[in-house]
């Protein structure tokens, strides 16, 4: 009887804790909006604890004003590519690039690492994938073993302008 209680407690302790990580995952970061996304990611980069791989932070600037689900988008993408190099890769160094071509924006983080990541199985390169196709992009993780691994979103900027939203962040997004 006590074990069925106990279980059963555990149980909602995990779901209570996946709704909170659903909620904060819907949350805008604060920093997106103090800093911009390039002083977020720089903000970001600088505070990972040790032992945490080298990443260069390699932007375009200034990119263009961006929609705020862009900005949001960007940001985890590129959060969850890079605590997946430190947690996973082994990796010596990594590069996060953000660059805006037409009516898309590119961000891409590559590694130096062993590879062999396994997108059908993981669940934050599910959320990366997920995240980039609520925008009308797509993210796509390229893994071959001993070669690192490099994880490229494309994410498109105009189709929220054409959804009533007019994009433009009043900050600069760099």
């Amino acid at each position: 009887m006590a074990r069925a209680l106990l279980d059963e407690v555990a149980d909602d302790a995990r779901t209570a804790l996946a709704d909170v990580r659903r909620l904060v995952d819907g949350l805008r970061p604060p920093a997106l909006d103090t800093l911009g996304l390039v002083g977020a990611l720089e903000a970001h980069l600088a505070g990972r604890p040790p032992p945490a791989v080298p990443v260069v932070l390699d932007v375009v600037r200034p990119l263009p004003p961006l929609p705020a689900a862009v900005e949001v988008a960007a940001y985890r993408i590129a959060v969850e590519a890079v605590a997946n190099v430190d947690r996973h890769a082994a990796a010596g160094t990594a590069v996060v690039r953000l660059f805006p071509d037409g009516d898309l924006l590119h961000l891409e983080v590559s590694d130096d690492g062993r590879g062999g990541a396994k997108p059908a199985l993981g669940v934050g390169l599910a959320s990366m994938r997920e995240r980039a196709a609520e925008l009308g992009g797509r993210c796509t993780i390229t893994s071959d073993g001993g070669r690192g691994t490099v994880v490229r979103a494309d994410l498109p900027l105009d189709r929220h302008r054409s959804e009533g939203d007019d994009g433009a962040d009043p900050r600069p997004a760099g």
